[in-house]
């Protein structure tokens, strides 16, 4: 966790500079450390921050006081930091160290992204439905790259570029539905991006059905084949090798295909 700090530095703190004690980033960084520990309200997280070993405090970059000792910040300086916080910024940066972390655990390995919305569980109140947040999460071991909020599923299209602009797409392959699935972000993803993507196409865009509908589907090998015991449906997932040269263009892709199709 200690390479969080690096990637904190570029959130902007709310505070005024005079009176500040604790820096921006050493309060997110106890927050995170008490909440790795099981601390999920902000008395948990301020008791936890009271009770750690007094060496802690230095290494999560809490200040000597004058009276040469370090105490972890209190309940209200931690509440006053999450209210003010801004949470667009701090997503980044977070995201920006999750990824930077998945790339050093496999370096030179092809990563597969989905790209999907989601309403936020326990997030409703009284006067206001769900939040809505739309996030990029590799597959295999899920960690979020990048995540913001949308403020309804219909919104989720005009966030799909800003989302995944500041992450390092280069030869990584990016899954994402039906919504997604339309021509300005096929281009951008593997023109600007240099990535490769799985789109899914419905038969509310008709030109590009009718296309896929027409190559050859009976002369594709199936690749693999999953069935969900609750629908009783099976689905085929075939890739396109016998005819890439039509099929891709339609996606969006417009660079050579190799000799598995991507």
């Amino acid at each position: 966790m200690s390479d969080l700090w690096f990637f904190l530095e570029a959130v902007p703190d709310p505070r005024s500079r005079r009176g500040r004690w604790y820096s921006l980033t050493s309060i997110p960084l106890v927050c995170a450390a008490a909440a790795v520990s099981g601390a999920r309200t902000i008395d948990e997280l301020a008791e936890w921050g009271a009770r750690a070993d007094t060496e802690l405090p230095a290494t999560l970059g809490v200040r000597r006081h004058l009276l040469r000792r370090r105490h972890a910040p209190s309940r209200s300086a931690i509440g006053r930091i999450i209210e003010r916080l801004d949470t667009d910024a701090f997503d980044a940066a977070v995201g920006a160290w999750l990824a930077h972390r998945h790339s050093a655990a496999a370096p030179g390995r092809r990563r597969v992204i989905a790209v999907d919305g989601k309403a936020l569980r326990g997030s409703a109140r009284l006067d206001q439905p769900r939040r809505h947040l739309l996030s990029a999460v590799t597959h295999g071991c899920p960690v979020t790259l990048a995540q913001a909020e949308v403020g309804s599923k219909t919104n989720e299209t005009r966030h799909f570029q800003p989302l995944l602009a500041s992450l390092d797409l280069d030869g990584d392959v990016i899954t994402f539905d039906a919504l997604h699935s339309v021509e300005a972000n096929a281009t951008w993803l593997a023109e600007t991006k240099k990535a490769h993507y799985v789109a899914v196409i419905k038969p509310n865009q008709p030109t590009a059905w009718a296309q896929l509908d027409g190559l050859d589907w009976h002369a594709v090998a199936i690749q693999h084949t999953a069935s969900n015991r609750a629908t009783n449906i099976a689905k085929t997932t075939r890739a396109i090798r016998d005819q890439p040269e039509r099929a891709l263009p339609i996606l969006g892709i417009t660079n050579k295909p190799d000799l598995n199709g991507t």
